[in-house]
């Protein structure tokens, strides 16, 4: 680790090797390299000749482009680009420097964004692939949660006041919800990715056209060879110099969308270890606080929401970027991009590793829910009593009278003296009700008041959830590593 200079949180505490490596600097030239050889490939193919009739390029050349795909002379070419102040002009001369027979047609034809945005689209692909690993992932951990507790009830919150309960599962659903939406958008923008092709310095292929002698049939069909050489089925139709910066804006916007499901998830995480019933891990030798030695802070779960916070406010970045292009191309986008696109990444990859380890390791108090549950739930089963007590012949609106009455009374006794509530009580204590307290007590079973939340929970986890499982098993299983 540099210890002389800034070195990124994102790479050193957060984002994985995975991730890191999609936008290393190896990724990032051997890529180019890998489309100057389709390019050779693509212009010898289509029959690009001299000006003596000759192939222009040889087999030899382009085996000789493939045998130094890996072998980046980076030295080379970092001396190379002081002295020109060009990147991709540099990486050319090195590849030269490396392929002497190959050097005359390497890029040939093509501008700068050949390789620089095609790389680029390249790249994000990619990260988005591991992206989607990583959320179906985190998707299967929910659902395993979400089956083991789906019977388990637990007091739901509107307005973060105790409401109509739910169960522990089915609150986990809510979570699954919002991801599968992400999913979707993921999974669409990933469908929709094209490549710039090799369009020349405003997007009208001039140069091609008069490699190939005006032949407009031939240089129509460079394009969709480079895609396929590369893996895609296709190249953007037209274009200025680059690709449309809303490319980025859209893949971000995706980015940010799984931020704000992250970030609901662990609110709610962090509001219920307040409450202590549920936990995120705390290893054995964790520190909560360097004061107080007692605390378990949900550090994972705040590092999610301020990660989260970070993806979001970044998806800003090309979406200013995209609005501010000038005609064919402009330079303003490059230093942004740069910085917003990759660090958009390396958050989220963060993120969704927390998540995943979040979720693998939550720890359910059951007593705790109960015990809250059940200083709550004599209010709302007050229905169920006067609607019983109403059968054995009670009136119901001088029922409701005193029931309004004496829920006054126990809140009073809960939130002015500290005390139990003794709404049961009360009510047993009235022989208009016609009730005993052991009657009573036996409406206040938790599992009488959660509606279908089980069903729907199981209902959910077999008819959205499963097939995506089902259809994804060669990329289950992932573990999460947190650095810190």
């Amino acid at each position: 680790m540099s210890r002389d200079k800034y070195v990124s949180p994102l790479s050193e505490r957060y984002a994985s090797k995975e991730m890191q490596y999609i936008f290393s600097p190896d990724m990032k030239f051997k890529t180019w390299r890998k489309l100057w050889i389709a390019l050779a490939e693509t212009e010898k193919e289509l029959g690009l000749k001299d000006a003596d009739g000759n192939p222009r390029i040889t087999d030899e050349q382009i085996e000789e482009l493939k045998s130094h795909v890996e072998d980046i002379n980076y030295d080379v070419a970092r001396e190379r680009e002081k002295l020109v102040r060009h990147d991709v002009m540099s990486h050319v001369y090195a590849y030269g420097q490396q392929c002497p027979k190959a050097a005359g047609i390497i890029h040939l034809g093509a501008t700068s964004c050949y390789v620089g945005d095609n790389t680029d689209v390249i790249i994000m692909t990619e990260a988005m692939k591991l992206v989607r690993t990583k959320l179906i992932n985190v998707i299967n951990e929910l659902a395993k949660f979400a089956d083991t507790y789906k019977d388990l009830p637990t007091l739901a919150f509107t307005h973060f006041q105790p409401a109509q309960p739910t169960t522990v599962g089915k609150r986990a659903t809510l979570w699954m919800q919002e991801l599968l939406l992400d999913l979707a958008d993921l999974e669409y923008m990933i469908g929709q990715q094209k490549l710039l092709g090799c369009k020349g310095t405003t997007g009208t292929q001039a140069s091609f056209l008069e490699l190939f002698e005006g032949d407009h049939e031939t240089v129509k069909k460079i394009d969709g060879k480079i895609a396929e050489k590369m893996g895609f089925a296709a190249c953007y139709p037209v274009s200025g110099q680059t690709y449309s910066r809303k490319v980025d804006a859209r893949v971000l916007n995706v980015l940010s969308g799984i931020a704000m499901s992250a970030h609901k998830f662990s609110n709610d995480i962090r509001l219920l270890q307040h409450l202590k019933e549920v936990e995120e891990p705390f290893e054995k030798n964790q520190i909560g606080s360097s004061a107080m030695a007692y605390k378990r802070n949900p550090m994972r779960s705040e590092r999610i929401a301020s990660l989260s916070d970070y993806v979001m406010a970044d998806a800003l970045n090309p979406a200013i970027v995209a609005s501010t292009q000038w005609f064919e191309r402009t330079l303003d986008d490059s230093a942004n991009k740069r910085i917003s696109v990759p660090e958009a990444f390396l958050a989220i990859d963060g993120i969704l590793d927390l998540y995943l380890n979040v979720v693998d390791g939550l720890v359910v108090y059951d007593k705790v829910i109960y015990q809250h549950f059940m200083k709550e739930i004599p209010f709302m089963a007050t229905e169920n009593i006067m609607m019983d007590a109403v059968k054995r012949g009670g009136n119901r609106q001088e029922l409701h009278e005193k029931i309004r009455e004496y829920s006054m009374i126990a809140g009073e006794q809960v939130k002015k003296y500290g005390n139990e509530n003794n709404l049961v009580e009360l009510i047993a204590c009235d022989s208009a009700f016609g009730m005993t307290r052991e009657e009573i007590e036996a409406l206040l079973d938790p599992k009488n008041f959660v509606g279908r939340a089980p069903e729907q929970t199981a209902e959910f986890l077999a008819e959205q959830i499963q097939p995506i499982l089902d259809a994804n098993k060669d990329i289950l299983g992932v573990k999460a590593e947190i650095n810190v």
